[in-house]
């Protein structure tokens, strides 16, 4: 009888226990390092609603991580089977610490039942920084994100004077993280390059290796720089803000691995490339610059015409090289000839291997006598990266026959717009036609429109003096002509950016000619002082807020940046917005 009454007791027990709900918060430790990612798991035995988080001094939180999950467990009393089905509920937390020392979380609560649980506090001590194990296949908790790599890789980082150089920027990441947000973009400055950027309609990401590793690789920029001087010159760093989820090493209830968004700042760091000169053996004194492999040619439209006619001379030069960083050779003609300034014309592509294409000086020549006049011919000089050696092209003399020309001639001349009239004959026949003037006419002499006209250039006095100083006062005015001239300019370039709406290209580098002019205007500035730290100080100086000069620098490395990144109506449209927002608000307070 006190066996049977013993288990009864305890069976009794068991049911009463189990039946309690339990709520509680756990860690692994009391103690972590600063470089840590700590666990918080809040458990309840049974399904809760109604969930209620602590604060989390000290640390910055992630979640909440929800699992659920059903238990069946089977036990046997005097050879009865029994069944029972247990229910829990975790929510989990991921604290990463932001400073050292002893914190301690409250009491979080969940409803079950219409009953209100809540869990005992935590307290949780951060130490300095510990030495993280890593296991295979597991990234270190300390290290998110440490796999993603910004790097400039640069097609030779020791070219000659005028040599093309191409920098590619790549941002490599691992296969299983994905990036986005792109922001607080900083293009360096080419200092001591002639820089051309080739855009990026679209950023796709592809298969690429680094440092022997795959990745997946994205190409966000692409430079052709070209070294003005020898040297060794640096390139400032490659800079820009994104957000990236990548995998923590861990798997979540379903055996999932689990993914954690990061912020990350990255940086290309200073690449330095040494320019060598070129060679100074058998230099050619018709030497302009010209680096590259190229074609000279001197065309005239024709060789035989009359005085007072005109022809065309073509001064062409073209190929592969810099063909933007020298001067073409200036034609020599007999004083007979009188010539023009010529009219310039370049048909220049950049791709990656450089500058192709077709730069074209065309000159207007009108001879004013008869007989035959010679055109000598010209050098053009270049340096062939080839033959690492100097090569001249000599153009053919050319010879002008110009035969007996009418008595007048107009020419038209492309580079002045204006037109040249010359009279070779002054004798006239003497008119055949007589014109009879009635002798009754009322004579003009003392009439009273005599003395009107006669009277009206003193009344005219005191006007064109009043205007005059308001013109010269008006004239004088350097600094108020360049601000009115750049607040025009804003108007303008505002009102192409809006017509642009659609087309990312043209609109955003309207929206950068408006933001620059309304700085050169405000600020009383040129382009050559428009760097982001001078813009910066003479805000402050005109007393701008901290919030909007950065929220103005944001908007302007945006634009930027937005040439070369994905963009749709929706973001064009919002970066317009703001641009009005923005210079509105620094007008009031500067």
């Amino acid at each position: 009888m006190k066996k049977i009454l013993l288990i009864l007791f305890l069976s009794f027990f068991y049911n009463s226990v189990s039946a309690q709900v339990k709520f509680e918060a756990q860690t692994e430790r009391s103690s972590y390092g600063l470089n840590e990612r700590i666990q918080l798991v809040f458990s309840i035995n049974n399904e809760g609603d109604n969930f209620e988080p602590p604060k989390f001094p000290g640390f910055k939180a992630e979640g909440p991580f929800i699992n659920r999950g059903n238990q069946t467990s089977i036990t046997i009393v005097n050879g009865k089977v029994n069944q029972k089905r247990e229910i829990s509920t975790q929510v989990i937390y991921y604290l990463t610490p932001t400073k050292k020392g002893t914190f301690t979380i409250g009491a979080a609560s969940i409803e079950y039942d219409g009953t209100v649980y809540k869990s005992a506090p935590i307290k949780i001590t951060i130490t300095d920084p510990i030495q993280l194990p890593t296991y295979p296949g597991q990234q270190n908790n300390a290290n998110f994100g440490e796999g993603i790599h910004l790097v400039a890789e640069l097609s030779t980082k020791n070219p000659y004077v005028s040599e093309p150089v191409t920098v590619v920027y790549k941002l490599y990441f691992e296969p299983r993280s994905t990036v986005g947000n792109f922001r607080n973009f900083k293009a360096p400055k080419y200092n001591d390059f002639w820089s051309q950027y080739i855009d990026m309609k679209q950023l796709t990401a592809e298969r690429g290796k680094y440092n022997g590793k795959d990745y997946s690789m994205v190409v966000l920029r692409k430079v052709i720089l070209y070294p003005l001087e020898a040297g060794a010159k640096t390139i400032e760093p490659f800079k820009i803000d994104l957000d990236a989820e990548v995998p923590t090493g861990r798997r979540d209830f379903f055996g999932q691995y689990e993914m954690r968004v990061v912020e990350k700042s990255l940086s290309t760091g200073n690449q330095t490339i040494n320019v060598k000169p070129l060679s100074e053996k058998g230099k050619p004194e018709s030497f302009t610059g010209a680096v590259g492999n190229f074609d000279f040619k001197v065309t005239p439209s024709k060789i035989k015409l009359k005085a007072g006619e005109s022809l065309d001379l073509e001064v062409s030069v073209s190929g592969k090289g810099n063909l933007k960083l020298f001067t073409l050779p200036k034609p020599v003609v007999p004083t007979a000839l009188e010539m023009y300034e010529p009219s310039h014309t370049e048909n220049v592509q950049t791709p990656l291997t450089g500058m192709v294409g077709k730069v074209s000086d065309k000159y207007t020549i009108i001879p004013q006598f008869k007989g035959k006049y010679t055109i000598k011919p010209m050098e053009f000089s270049y340096y062939d990266f080839g033959s690492k050696s100097y090569k001249t092209i000599t153009s053919k003399e050319i010879t002008i026959d110009v035969a007996e020309g009418d008595a007048t001639f107009v020419a038209n001349t492309p580079s002045t717009n204006k037109q040249v009239i010359q009279k070779k004959e002054v004798f006239q026949f003497n008119k055949l036609k007589t014109e009879f003037v009635s002798a009754s006419r009322e004579d003009f002499l003392g009439s009273g429109l005599f003395y009107s006209l006669l009277l009206a250039p003193l009344l005219l006095i005191p006007i064109v003096m009043i205007a005059r100083k308001q013109k010269e006062a008006k004239d004088a005015d350097v600094v108020g002509n360049r601000v009115r001239n750049n607040n025009r300019l804003v108007k303008k370039y505002l009102s192409e950016a809006k017509k642009q709406m659609g087309d990312k290209v043209p609109f955003y580098m309207a929206m950068e000619k408006a933001l620059h002019n309304f700085l050169k205007a405000k600020l009383h500035i040129e382009t050559v002082e428009m760097s982001k730290e001078n813009i910066i100080e003479l805000l402050q100086q005109r007393n701008a807020s901290e919030e909007s000069i950065n929220r103005f620098m944001e908007l302007m490395n945006d634009c930027e940046f937005a040439r070369y990144a994905p963009a749709t109506d929706i973001a064009m449209t919002n970066d317009f917005e703001r641009a009005v927002e923005r210079i509105s608000e620094l007008e009031k307070q500067i």
